[in-house]
């Protein structure tokens, strides 16, 4: 199965997740999270196979046994992309998505600073 496809599936369980929990008294958050989870579904199914969001989502390691497994840092913003406001494209969640899988960054220790000892 195509990478792209795998995180296509990922965010349309969270759309039908947002979905389900419609109810009269959400003012539409919900309905207005899962269209843009759907819009951001199918706007990852047509990535190119070299899109660099893919590159980096894979070098992260979240491409496991056949499934794109969502950083447990990143579920948040997917949980609740859109819900109090629109704001971001489809690239914009894939971009933040990517940038929550990425290692942290470790600056590289200055010139003439002692290393730290054990």
């Amino acid at each position: 199965m195509r990478k792209t496809f795998m995180i296509a599936e990922c965010l349309r369980r969270y759309a039908w997740w947002r979905l389900n929990r419609s109810d009269d008294h959400d003012e539409g958050r919900n309905a207005r999270s899962a269209v843009a989870l759907l819009n951001a579904a199918a706007y990852a199914a047509e990535l190119p196979d070299d899109a660099p969001v893919l590159d980096r989502l894979s070098e992260a390691g979240t491409f496991t046994d056949g499934e794109f497994r969502l950083p447990l840092p990143a579920e948040r913003i997917v949980r609740f992309w859109h819900y109090e406001e629109p704001g971001g494209g489809p690239d914009d969640l894939l971009e933040a998505i990517a940038a929550m899988a990425e290692p942290p960054k470790i600056p590289a220790q200055r010139d003439g600073e002692q290393p730290l000892h054990r």
